[in-house]
């Protein structure tokens, strides 16, 4: 990790490593944690693999739904790690996204009260790593990591 140019987000989950990867391999479990609530996710694609697509819409008040997030997946190893990108569009073109571009690896290992996850986004220079910071990163990674643990959590419990 680089603190000039990364963010990071650490939290033991108190659930195994395969239902923290289902929730992010599962469109319907996905769409439970993915946004910081009361904002709300839809899944257009999830299509986890090297290549694959990443597209989401959000809305404030369940009726509209807009354009979130439009990535793709560089990395896949299942249980394991999962790395993304929202500087390449799931057509596989460049982008130069709002509000910056990015690319985020997920990190699963287990831990004795569950699994060890871990995030860290990586920006391509000092300035948009301090706006993204700026802009509320750990509030919203944060909060999604923490609704994600709620899922998952109470996933494992029954």
């Amino acid at each position: 990790m680089n603190p000039d140019l990364d963010l990071t987000v650490k939290r033991v989950i108190r659930a195994s490593r395969a239902a923290v990867w289902r929730a992010w391999t599962d469109p319907s479990r996905f769409e439970k944690w993915w946004l910081p609530a009361p904002t709300l996710c839809r899944v257009d694609r999830l299509d986890v693999r090297p290549g694959g697509a990443l597209v989401t819409r959000l809305s404030d008040d369940g009726v509209k739904f807009v354009p979130h997030l439009d990535a793709t997946f560089l990395v896949v190893e299942e249980l394991e790690r999962i790395v993304l990108t929202n500087a390449i569009d799931s057509a596989w073109r460049p982008t130069n996204p709002t509000p910056v571009p990015m690319t985020a690896e997920i990190t699963l290992s287990d831990h004795p009260d569950g699994t060890d996850y871990r995030v860290i986004v990586r920006h391509g220079d000092p300035a948009a790593r301090a706006r993204h910071e700026e802009l509320g990163f750990f509030d919203g990674w944060g909060s999604v990591t923490k609704q994600l643990a709620g899922v998952v959590e109470g996933e494992d419990a029954r």
